[in-house]
């Protein structure tokens, strides 16, 4: 298990590496993918959030040859803290960070699900250090949460992705994150590197005209509305064909670039 830093917390992480024949980690550069989860939905789990992404790591290592590190943010799994959106995004540029300090990289990517998905493509705006993003069922603004902030934190004290009674310290302030959230925003600013949005055209959580709206903004992305689809596409394996295709795609068309000796 990966201890990550991110600002004062210490975070929690699976990364799976790509392994030679005998067992040893392969040192050659190689593309890097941070895994970003979903909100939990149902009570208590946050302490299981992101593990059902292992597997998708430890393929991604194995048949695709790349790193690849599953991130529980803030207040999920093992991570210290409490739930905010706008700690998520500062979680996965941690995570960005903690990849290319661990690995010799050719570049960091970052893949989302869901809540995961805007979150990607806000924090791989935010930082040049990742090369691109994916983003699969991902809301393209934040509206809702902010007119139901309140039930919002009771979703989050049942799930358990916030554990402290006194959190927040600021309730307005905690709201205000989602006010001011556009993923559609981030979108542009990302652009013109490489973002892949898919959805499913049955999502029952996120129309799918908000992945539409987050792909115009960017202008060149690469839109999937997967036919019969519902939001958690991670359980849908055309969603996953789809990611890793695009992924191992781009992947290979990068140029090597100066790379990190890892610890």
């Amino acid at each position: 298990m990966e201890e990550i830093p991110s600002g004062p917390l210490t975070l929690s992480g699976y990364l799976a590496r790509p392994l030679r024949s005998d067992g040893e980690v392969l040192r050659d550069p190689r593309p890097a993918v941070v895994i970003c989860h979903g909100l939990p939905a149902a009570p208590g789990g946050a302490v299981t959030a992101g593990r059902s992404y292992h597997v998708l790591a430890d393929r991604i290592a194995v048949e695709m040859g790349w790193s690849a590190l599953v991130l529980n943010y803030r207040g999920c799994g093992l991570s210290e803290g409490n739930f905010s959106l706008l700690g998520w995004v500062e979680d996965v540029r941690a995570a960005v960070e903690h990849v290319s300090a661990r690995t010799r990289t050719r570049g960091i990517w970052v893949a989302g699900f869901g809540t995961g998905g805007a979150v990607a493509i806000r924090a791989a705006a935010d930082t040049g250090a990742v090369a691109g993003a994916v983003s699969a069922g991902a809301p393209a603004d934040f509206d809702e949460w902010a007119a139901n902030a309140e039930r919002l934190l009771r979703h989050a004290h049942e799930t358990g992705i916030v554990r402290s009674d006194s959190f927040p310290a600021d309730f307005e302030t905690w709201r205000g994150q989602f006010v001011s959230f556009s993923t559609a925003d981030a979108s542009d600013r990302l652009a013109p590197r490489p973002l892949m949005v898919v959805h499913g055209s049955d999502d029952e959580l996120v129309p799918s005209l908000d992945a539409r709206a987050i792909a115009d903004a960017h202008g060149a992305a690469d839109l999937r509305i997967i036919s019969g689809g519902g939001h958690r596409l991670r359980y849908d394996p055309r969603c996953i064909s789809l990611v890793l295709g695009w992924l191992d795609r781009h992947g290979h068309d990068m140029v090597p670039e100066t790379t990190t000796t890892p610890d």
